[in-house]
């Protein structure tokens, strides 16, 4: 997923997939984001573009199709060596159509979180107390149509005074902050498209004409915490730091993270895991060229942090499997969830298709915030308990994450029920 830098920096990275660069930083660790660029029945008639949300009600309706490199049919490499023998370059012959294979992958119906009975129980609950999910990520675009009234407002501070009215240390801090350049400038445009498309996973509105969010953003908001920046999704250490921070100060109770690094920084590790606060982490998208492998060998930070407060959710495509580029590991990788081709909210009050691990690990955000919200009696801790305890388990993931399923939240909302 990362790459070391000549600097000895690498990035916590969001499924992204462009190459890793690195940016000065006080550490030697740099963070990244997780992320790289449909047809159902209706699920929600208020939202039009429910139709594409395969990860909420999958019926079997779509396929991928995409070509693959049939190596036999190549004949022969060509292989370069240098004075001393060593190969130092291969060439491959011109590449044909033919050289080709075409590979499908067919939708199977149900491989999805089942939201609809979650939903009918949420409605349902009497009690339901307001929550805050913090966002870690880029930016996000608080005026879309669909998130506008999904963001978190810190009433405690004036708009535009310019004034610290709070004394929490950050002028005009209303819906959240920008550590990444250290202002409250916290949506810049496309560069924050990756946590604008994590943000209407968790929380987008319902019956509003556009797409549907997991959670009820009557009860749940966002707290928007900027610490990656620029067109590849960069930040470092000390800034996810003061995030996580900030949103405990601020009263966040679940705390999305979709990124990651192949290099430990103690200074993340202990904010993580001093705080009361519940994170949900993207396992990553494998190597440089989208393979995902074992974290537990090789593991990628936060995702392999072994605390009870931490959630590691891998990637699956619409056929139940684990998408190629998802990393996995039956100890570090908690359970699995939707996270290819992801219809989401993007930048400039648009949509669009992202996948990777970041993209499903706001599915089991959103699933927490609902599960917390209707359950008074539960800790944050109770929650993850109630997530991977009814967790789908199915014969694809077992030995690939800890629970061997996949997120439900219709079970998640009924867990507990009886009769």
């Amino acid at each position: 997923m990362g790459t070391f830098f000549p600097s000895g920096q690498t990035v916590y990275q969001a499924s992204a997939s462009s190459e890793n660069t690195s940016l000065p930083s006080e550490s030697s660790c740099t963070y990244r984001l997780f992320d790289y660029g449909p047809g159902v029945a209706n699920l929600s008639s208020g939202d039009n573009l429910s139709d594409y949300q395969w990860a909420l009600k999958n019926e079997g309706r779509f396929r991928r199709i995409r070509s693959q490199l049939n190596l036999e049919s190549l004949g022969g490499l060509y292989v370069h060596r240098n004075e001393s023998g060593a190969v130092d370059g291969i060439a491959l012959p011109r590449l044909e159509p033919g050289n080709f294979d075409k590979v499908t992958t067919e939708a199977v119906a149900g491989m999805d979180i089942n939201i609809t009975p979650a939903w009918e129980l949420y409605d349902q609950a009497p009690a339901k107390r307001q929550t805050v999910v913090a966002v870690i990520d880029t930016g996000i675009d608080t005026s879309h149509p669909d998130l506008a009234n999904a963001i978190w407002v810190n009433e405690d501070e004036i708009p535009g005074d310019g004034i610290d009215n709070d004394g929490n240390g950050y002028i005009d801090d209303v819906n959240g902050w920008d550590f990444f350049y250290d202002n409250n400038q916290i949506y810049l445009g496309s560069e924050d498209d990756h946590g604008t498309h994590g943000a209407g996973t968790i929380a987008a509105g319902r019956n509003n004409g556009g797409m549907a969010g997991i959670t009820d953003n009557q009860y749940v908001k966002l707290m928007v915490l900027k610490a990656l920046g620029t067109e590849n999704g960069m930040g470092a250490p000390e800034d996810i730091v003061e995030a996580i921070h900030y949103a405990e100060a601020n009263g966040a109770v679940i705390c999305n993270l979709s990124f990651g690094s192949t290099e430990y920084d103690e200074s993340v590790a202990q904010a993580i895991q001093n705080s009361n606060m519940l994170f949900v982490v993207a396992a990553g998208n494998g190597d440089r060229y989208r393979n995902g492998y074992d974290i537990d060998q090789y593991p990628v930070y936060p995702a392999s942090l072994p605390f009870d407060n931490v959630i590691t959710v891998g990637n699956i495509l619409f056929d139940g499997n684990l998408d190629e580029s998802s990393n996995y590991g039956v100890q570090s990788v908690d359970l699995a969830a939707p996270g290819v081709y992801i219809l989401s909210t993007v930048s400039d009050d648009q949509y669009g298709y992202m996948s990777g691990t970041s993209m499903a690990a706001p599915m089991v955000t959103g699933v927490a915030a609902m599960v917390y919200s209707s359950h008074p009696e539960l800790s944050v801790l109770g929650v993850k308990e109630v997530l991977l305890n009814s967790a789908r388990r199915t014969d694809q993931l077992a030995g690939k994450v800890l629970t061997g399923g996949i997120l439900d939240a219709g079970a998640a909302m009924a867990y507990g029920q009886t009769g």
